[in-house]
């Protein structure tokens, strides 16, 4: 117990601190915990008896993940790129031709791997290499999928990263803590240990935390400025119509007078919850 506690302590404090440098280095994280990833899932079907036999060719699932990151990154944060190098004119032209030329240069990438995997084929392991290279491709489908639309987000402001992992994490959290005091009724056959009592007590428990949290955070324009370039200074922005107060009347059968200030962004955090809870 005391171990997690420490380990709790230090992984709440390093997120916190990357949050608050900033974007960039919210991005290093996502780029981090996705190579851990990959390389977890690609030892899942990988077999040392084969592997001994292929020297090198573990390199090419890495290679792999490269040129499918290379790709992602370059089609969402080519903007952001751009507007970091415009002061200097030599280092904007070579930029804005790499832009340029990224999708070629992804594509001869791709070719090369292919080419580096046919050249690699031996007789008595051709359903192993075929497998791991079907398998490597499930895995960057898998990887780059849902962290790309992750970073997109990022860079569009922290706050839209920051809400969903919080709710996340406390939803978890309090269908553990529900379940574990108040448990009785099994949820699923596939998970014995989640119960319904869990599930509702952590879904009342996330929707209350959802509207608090996005209010105090929609305070701050460090969260809700999207990023234009890769710096790291500090942001200032129109906070945008998502993050002001508007006035809605209750319908027409309720009388004029009868009014209710919200967030638009409260009706978000609406739909966001029931994605969560599921």
């Amino acid at each position: 117990m005391l171990i997690r506690t420490y380990s709790t302590v230090w992984m709440i404090g390093g997120f916190a601190f990357i949050i608050y440098v900033g974007h960039l280095y919210i991005w290093a994280m996502v780029v981090v915990i996705q190579i851990y990833m990959a390389r977890e899932l690609f030892n899942l079907l990988r077999k040392s008896s084969e592997e001994k036999q292929l020297p090198g060719f573990r390199l090419l699932n890495w290679h792999f993940f490269f040129t499918a990151m290379l790709y992602t990154y370059g089609r969402f944060l080519s903007r952001q790129l751009v507007n970091t190098v415009t002061s200097d004119h030599l280092l904007y032209k070579v930029v804005s031709g790499l832009i340029k030329y990224q999708m070629f240069i992804c594509y001869f990438l791709y070719i090369a791997g292919f080419v580096w995997f046919i050249l690699t084929l031996k007789k008595k392991t051709y359903k192993y290499q075929f497998k791991q290279y079907a398998w490597t491709h499930m895995i960057l489908l898998t990887v780059f999928a849902q962290s790309a639309f992750t970073v997109a987000n990022i860079f569009e402001g922290i706050f839209w990263f920051l809400l969903p992992a919080s709710l996340i994490v406390i939803n978890d959290i309090f269908a553990y803590l529900f379940g574990f005091f108040l448990g009785r009724t099994p949820l699923i056959k596939l998970s014995p240990k989640k119960t319904w009592e869990g599930f509702i007590g952590a879904s009342v428990t996330t929707i209350i935390s959802a509207f608090l949290l996005a209010n105090v955070m929609g305070r701050f324009q460090w969260l809700t400025c999207p990023r234009k370039d890769l710096s790291t200074g500090w942001l200032y922005c129109d906070p945008g119509p998502m993050f002001k107060p508007e006035h809605y009347s209750l319908g027409e059968s309720v009388p004029h007078w009868v009014r209710k200030t919200v967030l638009l962004l409260n009706l978000f955090i609406l739909i966001l919850f029931l994605v969560l809870s599921l």
